[in-house]
């Protein structure tokens, strides 16, 4: 209940923001909420104080004022336990520092981030809210999933962890708000909403015919401003639980377009344990790439444009994939950006379950599986289906 009510006042503060433009010369300070009535407010029909943002919109400010308390609160509870990390690498003669977010997982120093925050640093500095610094040093990492966990000491910091969500129930549309240190402005809030949910990140991209060697699955997308330095930081929703690990954005010009993407808590709490106790995560794996097959993939490639499932592109060598006879598409660079890919196995299910994306085989072999587990594709082959047993290995 305490949930859909503060879900219902932030809803309400999203709505006076995006009906500003509909003020007569809307402005950045018209988009701030202003607890004054307006000058020429109508005819109330109660004693509550209005504000007037439009003849057909009227807000009793008591309701804005809760959705600002709102904000603030979530803000107070939280910022404390975000932290600015600063990575500094050694290339021969010369250094480089960059820097990210991170968050309090618990009261024995453990923090979480993005592994590519920390990647090959020599030196780990981390800066809590209340300007406490310390050193902290590599507990352990998972570049698969883009997550890595570092300690500091626990008896020179106060340390406040945060409560993840479930991110199995975040729906498009709910309201999201990010906390990190975009360009090293530390404690930096913005707010948006869920943009769509199923994608997929790319983590090796040193393939130029396919998208990953591997991709995180499930990842959240949302519009709430993320920005360089926002790596590691947290995406909550409107109770303040951790619902992802901001990572990414999708951009040409390195800064936030409204594209941006989170890890998913229920990856971060499956992996982060693991993390703790040793160090490294093992993934269960096909040993395979591929694609969604597309209408217009499946055009170039010669199949019903009606198919849908994954085109394999490649398998490792003696993984499990080619030891169970799958067999993967020849490509070629025909031009700078352009691959000519023909043949390959397409996989329709998995285990019973159907396959239609990429992002729908990945995320049932992460969530569902494990190393040693036998799974079955159904897999279609030259106009032919047939059913493939395969033991997942591990990578």
């Amino acid at each position: 209940m305490k949930k859909m009510l503060i879900g219902s006042l932030i809803a309400l503060l999203m709505l006076v923001t995006a009906c500003a433009p509909l003020l007569t010369n809307a402005n950045l300070s018209q988009t701030e909420t202003s607890t004054q009535p307006a000058t020429a407010a109508a005819t109330q029909s109660s004693p509550a104080q209005q504000v007037q943002l439009d003849s057909s919109i009227t807000l009793d400010s008591t309701v804005l004022s809760l959705v600002e308390q709102t904000f603030r609160q979530i803000y107070k509870d939280v910022n404390s336990a975000v932290v600015n990390i600063q990575a500094t690498q050694i290339y021969g003669p010369s250094m480089a520092t960059s820097e990210g977010s991170g968050f309090v997982w618990d009261a024995k120093g453990h923090i979480v981030t993005n592994n590519h925050v920390v990647d090959g640093a020599t030196q780990i500095t981390v800066v809590f809210a209340d300007g406490t610094t310390l050193e902290a040093s590599i507990v352990g990492t998972d570049p698969q999933s883009d997550l890595a966990v570092i300690q500091v000491d626990a008896s020179k910091a106060t340390l406040t962890p945060i409560k993840l969500g479930d991110s199995s129930s975040v729906q498009v549309g709910d309201l999201v708000i990010a906390i990190g240190n975009p360009y090293g402005l530390e404690g930096s809030m913005t707010q948006g909403i869920v943009s769509a949910l199923s994608r997929s990140l790319t983590v090796d991209e040193s393939n130029p015919f396919y998208s990953s060697s591997y991709t995180i699955p499930d990842i959240i997308q949302t519009d709430a401003a993320i920005n360089p330095g926002n790596s590691g930081g947290v995406l909550l929703n409107v109770s303040g639980e951790v619902i992802g690990v901001t990572s990414a954005i999708e951009s040409t010009t390195g800064s936030n377009v409204g594209i941006g993407y989170a890890i998913p808590a229920n990856i971060v709490s499956k992996v982060v344990p693991v993390l703790i106790s040793d160090g490294s995560y093992t993934h269960p794996s096909l040993g395979l790439t591929g694609e969604t097959l597309t209408p217009s993939i499946a055009s170039r490639v010669g199949m019903d444009t009606t198919l849908r499932g994954v085109l394999v592109l490649s398998v490792t060598q003696n993984g499990p994939a080619d030891q169970a006879g799958i067999q993967g598409s020849t490509q070629r660079m025909t031009y700078p950006g352009q691959v000519m890919i023909t043949g390959g196995d397409v996989i329709t299910a998995v285990d019973g379950q159907a396959v239609n994306t990429y992002e729908d085989l990945i995320s049932y072999i992460f969530n569902q599986t494990k190393v040693g587990q036998a799974v079955s594709l159904s897999v279609l082959r030259d106009g032919k289906r047939i059913n493939v047993d395969i033991t997942l290995g591990a990578s």
